[in-house]
């Protein structure tokens, strides 16, 4: 168990990321209207007024000046790679941050998001955030490490998807930041509580991001009077998807606890590309905008997403076993394939009707 000082310096972590969080974000609403950063109501947004979109700028300001000042707290440090990666997750952050606001401004089409995304994995990888093996459900062993390049590919895909898959999450108030809070607090419990040794230090990554979205949550939950905008999704999902890997893959952990989400933006994927339509282009099809179509209350929905994803995180922690772990995910797939036929025959069956 974590002595009386690592209590104490996770205290102070949480607690000031939250309070630096919920100071910045009168900032952000006011740099949002003077920047004209704001998300107005039409086509598949239909909240009722004029919003400020820069909130990301609480995440991003809190998470990293905490993440900056827990490096000089006393708690043990045993990787002697944590300071490279550390550096390459402020770094990389940075540059998605200051993507995303300009995406904000000027709203820059699929392509360019792919590349900055690209540009940003590929910061991580450099500085050694990449995944090298993985744990096999089967057998219950670690793999053998990969040739470099396949460490590369997976882990550029990886990052990708996080940023993408957090970024199409955001369309309902408090859905995204809801669920990477689940997240981080599923990847620091692992960290303290389940890994042998606990990895003290790099369990105070996790903690300041939850600080930070539990401030930003305050003014994000429905009715949201501050949006995160593409500043904050890409520099959440870039995030989540390098905490996953640091100190560890724990990537299968976050595959219970964001499998909703992933699943969704994979068959967003597969149905456009069925229909002959961009992929890459947003539409009401995503399971969180079918649920408020279907005339359902958007704090239900995203309750519902938050118990769906404590629910297969805390399978993620409870169990030792990899192929219980593989046998979740293969329930998980299952309940939410049969969610998205149910939702597409009765949209079907709306539209005959």
């Amino acid at each position: 168990m974590p002595d009386r000082t690592y209590v104490i310096v996770a205290c102070v972590v949480f607690v000031c990321a939250f309070v630096l969080s919920v100071a910045v974000v009168p900032l952000a609403k006011w740099l949002s209207f003077r920047w004209n950063i704001v998300d107005r109501p039409r086509g598949r947004h239909q909240h009722r007024r004029p919003t400020p979109k820069l909130g990301g700028l609480s995440l991003y300001v809190s998470f990293t000046l905490v993440v900056v000042l827990a490096q000089v707290l006393p708690v043990p440090r045993f990787d002697s790679w944590e300071w490279i990666r550390l550096a390459g997750l402020l770094l990389g952050g940075l540059f998605i941050f200051v993507f995303g606001l300009l995406d904000d401004l000027f709203e820059f089409g699929p392509l360019p998001q792919y590349f900055a995304q690209l540009t940003a994995a590929a910061i991580a990888v450099f500085f050694r955030i990449f995944i090298e093996t993985f744990n096999n459900p089967f057998t219950g062993q670690q793999t053998d490490p990969w040739p470099f390049w396949v460490t590369v590919t997976l882990s550029l895909f990886w990052l990708g998807l996080m940023m993408n898959t957090v970024n199409w999450l955001d369309g309902v108030d408090g859905l995204a930041g809801g669920v990477v809070f689940i997240a981080a607090l599923v990847l620091f419990a692992n960290s303290v509580f389940r890994l042998d040794p606990p990895q003290l230090s790099v369990s105070l990554l996790p903690l300041a991001l939850m600080g930070s979205v539990a401030g930003f949550l305050v003014f994000n939950f429905p009715p949201a009077k501050v949006f995160m905008g593409s500043n904050g999704a890409f520099f959440l999902g870039y995030t989540v998807g390098a905490l996953s890997i640091i100190g560890g893959a724990k990537v299968a952990t976050i595959l219970l606890v964001m499998g909703l989400p992933l699943l969704d933006v994979a068959w967003q994927i597969v149905n456009r590309v069925v229909k002959g339509r961009n992929p890459g282009l947003g539409d009401r099809g995503h399971l969180h905008f079918r649920l408020i179509d279907a005339g359902l209350n958007p704090r239900v929905i995203v309750l519902g997403y938050y118990a769906f994803c404590a629910f297969f995180g805390g399978l993620a922690l409870v169990t030792t076993s990899r192929f219980f772990k593989f046998v979740a995910l293969v329930v998980m797939a299952l309940l939410v394939s049969v969610g998205f036929l149910m939702l597409t025959r009765r949209s079907r069956q709306s539209t005959e009707s």
